[in-house]
């Protein structure tokens, strides 16, 4: 998924994988319901992991065929299991390729997708230009990332914003950026992308909302806080006891009287045609 040599902060166990097909499921029409590639569309996936994302967009464009790349073997091979779970393998090519040394010729793509990879990367705006340079004139380029800094719940709690701090700076220091979100624009106008156009997509949930109190607050963003507990004491940023008080609070928003808010971010680009 990433490639210009950071670490993934939220790692590659088969938990991490579980998270992320639930978040796939659960944020599926809220982050893909605009997103259709035309019939005969060759379009470039860059960091697909394990293909949470990769089933979605090949069922949404059937007739599109789609290049889906990283960087992680493991990962490439749980899409792969994926990808032919689905029945999508004949439109789908699995590649293991790094996103800033890209094994095609340029231009080869009409569209490009990039979705929660730039957050990850110590140097989104190189990769950018790299994609940039895959896309054919007038192509579009498509990207979806969180924002931690917009999470807000009720009942409010020191200890549970304190705990998504400790992410926030353990992504920072594996040299990526958990509140990239709200830099999309200018991120994509400054590679040279015109016309882009950046929509926030804002999850809400509460008790009269329970698929999302579970699959959203409970198995998607507080399991990834959870997820950097260890590391999170192990570098002294917080004690295990304040920190699993954080977590009990994070948990007490999926429950009734609960409430939980995140902004995702889509922006869309297109590449300048010639002239």
């Amino acid at each position: 998924m990433h490639s210009d040599h950071t670490s993934y902060v939220h790692g590659y166990q088969p938990r991490e994988t579980d998270r992320l097909l639930d978040q796939a499921g659960t944020l599926e029409d809220l982050l893909h319901a605009d997103t259709r590639y035309p019939p005969g569309s060759r379009v470039l996936e860059a960091g697909c992991g394990v293909g949470a994302q990769t089933v979605t967009l090949a069922r949404r464009s059937p007739q599109a065929h789609f290049t889906s790349i990283d960087i992680s073997p493991a990962s490439l091979a749980a899409a792969r299991r994926r990808v032919e779970a689905a029945g999508v393998q004949d439109r789908v090519e699995l590649l293991q390729a790094d996103l800033l040394a890209l094994p095609f010729a340029c231009p080869s793509f009409d569209h490009v997708f990039v979705c929660f990879v730039l957050e990850h990367l110590a140097q989104p705006a190189r990769a950018l230009a790299a994609l940039a340079a895959q896309l054919k004139p007038g192509g579009s380029l498509t990207v979806i990332e969180g924002d931690h800094g917009t999470a807000c719940f009720h009942p409010d709690s020191a200890e549970a914003r304190a705990a998504i701090a400790c992410q926030v700076e353990l992504q920072r220091r594996a040299g990526g950026n958990a509140l990239i979100g709200r830099q999309l624009q200018p991120l994509l106008a400054s590679a040279g992308f015109e016309a882009v156009h950046v929509s926030p997509r804002f999850v809400y949930a509460d008790t009269t909302r329970p698929a999302l109190a579970d699959g959203f607050t409970r198995r998607t963003f507080t399991a990834m806080i959870e997820g950097v507990r260890r590391d999170a004491v192990a570098a002294g940023l917080a004690s295990a006891e304040r920190f699993d008080a954080g977590l009990r609070d994070l948990h007490r928003t999926a429950e009734p009287g609960g409430v939980f808010c995140y902004t995702f971010f889509k922006g869309v680009g297109l590449r300048p045609r010639a002239g």
